[in-house]
């Protein structure tokens, strides 16, 4: 077995309980209240400021060119493609580019972001990887199960999300992603193999706790 499929394994509880979390059922059949939505809209642009880091740790931790320039294309795809994305999408939504610059992380947004920038600061391309493939994987196999509701792809607000990650083009990043970990894990032992699925087990964690966050729109206790 490659080590990715035991990761998905290891992980399938966890993400399907993202797949049924309201936040995300109410994507896919356009019940989900939009302020909801805009409250994930904002967390989720400044998230993507620090998931831009972690790939210029990935480009600066590779040990071969092409594995440094696919960790500086997916940065520049995240800051110049899918942030502006973002700001174009949360301006239909009524947000301004101001607002979600002035954007503070909620506590769950904050651990997470930490807790991948700590694993890829102090540990090797491995470990990153471990920790920023389930937010690319899992969001893929969510765009294509919502896709397949009837009429979801269409929606006015949440079709566009669901149309992104869907995509061919964000499916081969994951897709690049899986590779690379099975390629770097062939001769690892089992010790380093179960840190990494724990590495990947906790920001599987943590995507369900971004949901869950964000149907609840949960800030700071002193902020409620």
């Amino acid at each position: 077995m490659k080590f990715s499929q035991r990761l998905y394994e290891a992980a399938k509880p966890i993400w399907e309980k993202s797949h049924s979390h309201p936040f995300v059922q109410g994507i896919g059949d356009g019940s989900l209240d939009i302020e909801k939505f805009k409250f994930f809209m904002c967390q989720d642009y400044i998230y993507l400021i620090d998931y831009s880091r972690l790939f210029a740790l990935g480009s600066l931790k590779a040990s071969d060119l092409t594995t440094m320039q696919v960790f500086a294309k997916m940065l520049h795809v995240t800051l110049d493609e899918e942030m502006s994305l973002h700001r174009a999408y949360a301006k239909r939504l009524g947000i301004s580019e101001e607002e979600l610059e002035a954007t503070k992380p909620a506590p769950t947004t904050l651990a997470y972001s930490s807790y991948m920038l700590n694993i890829a600061q102090r540990g090797s391309l491995k470990e990153l990887l471990a920790a920023i493939m389930p937010c690319t994987w899992s969001y893929y196999e969510i765009g294509l199960r919502l896709s397949e509701i009837p009429g979801a792809r269409e929606h006015e607000w949440y079709g566009e999300w669901i149309r992104m990650y869907e995509s061919d083009e964000f499916g081969a990043v994951a897709q690049w992603q899986i590779q690379l970990i099975d390629e770097l894990t062939a001769s690892s032992t089992e010790k380093e193999l179960q840190e990494l699925e724990e590495i990947f087990l906790t920001t599987s964690r943590f995507e369900y706790m971004f949901w869950d966050m964000s149907f609840e729109q949960t800030s700071w206790p002193m902020e409620d």
